[in-house]
């Protein structure tokens, strides 16, 4: 499995782009960020979005690569994922034909360039080489994090959240961990409120896991504190653990 490094920052500045994480130049994982890394020929390899919430720092690529295949002249169809409240969201908030064109049906039910799959949590589905599982996690908006399997390796992605449960114990043996570490420890009472984790929280979370994987990929770090959630990380010699940067990639 290739996961190459789109976006992994808290926010947006200069350089670091928000949540996208590209499996084997195919599947998406959020979409904080795809046009401002991905040139045309590169987005029209897409052909599926797994969205883990409609935060806004996940999802705002998604308009503009439906833009963007619109305007192609070999057009396709790229399917979003998720479970129905985050679609109800996207449909409501996004695609309503107010903020951005319902690309559902634009520019005909038929071509349109979007089309959503709604997702049953625990129950896993297949398509392409990808088998995914979508669990609940604990966030301010209805979240979920994927298990995606393919032949060569499992890779767990929490997408944002606090201290969760049902994913952790559901996981199972698995090759790597995309998490979040938002805030530093001293932030704890705003991470558990606008639920997201700390290194510490982080070191609890991973006490839940059956096995502990091979790597433990750390993203969404605040840009204002990069440098002290990442001492606080060093501290906690957690086995595998590596901090990501935009443009990183990795194969397992």
């Amino acid at each position: 499995m290739k996961l190459s490094i789109l976006g992994c920052s808290g926010s947006e500045i200069p350089g670091r782009y928000p949540t996208a994480f590209l499996v084997n130049n195919d599947l998406l994982l959020d979409a904080g960020t795809v046009g401002a890394v991905l040139g045309a020929d590169e987005q029209r390899q897409i052909h599926h979005v797994l969205v883990t919430h409609p935060h806004l720092d996940h999802v705002c690529g998604i308009p503009f690569l439906a833009d963007a295949l619109v305007l192609s002249e070999q057009p396709h169809k790229v399917t979003v994922y998720s479970v129905s409240q985050v679609l109800d969201a996207l449909h409501n908030n996004l695609f309503n034909g107010i903020i951005w064109p319902d690309f559902t049906k634009v520019p005909s039910p038929i071509s349109a360039p979007l089309k959503f799959h709604k997702l049953t949590p625990g129950v896993e589905v297949h398509f392409a080489d990808y088998l995914v599982t979508a669990w609940p996690v604990h966030h301010t908006v209805p979240a979920v994090g994927y298990r995606i399997r393919n032949k060569d390796a499992i890779l767990l992605y929490t997408g944002d959240t606090g201290p969760t449960d049902q994913l952790w114990q559901e996981a199972g043996e698995i090759s790597a961990l995309i998490v979040e570490v938002s805030f530093p420890n001293a932030m704890s009472d705003l991470a558990l409120a606008t639920g997201h984790l700390t290194p510490e929280l982080l070191s609890r979370e991973l006490l839940k896991l059956c096995c502990h994987p091979p790597l433990v990929l750390i993203s969404h770090l605040k840009p204002e504190y990069e440098a002290l959630i990442c001492q606080e990380l060093a501290e906690l010699r957690i086995h595998g653990l590596k901090i990501l940067h935009e443009g990183q990639t990795f194969k397992f």
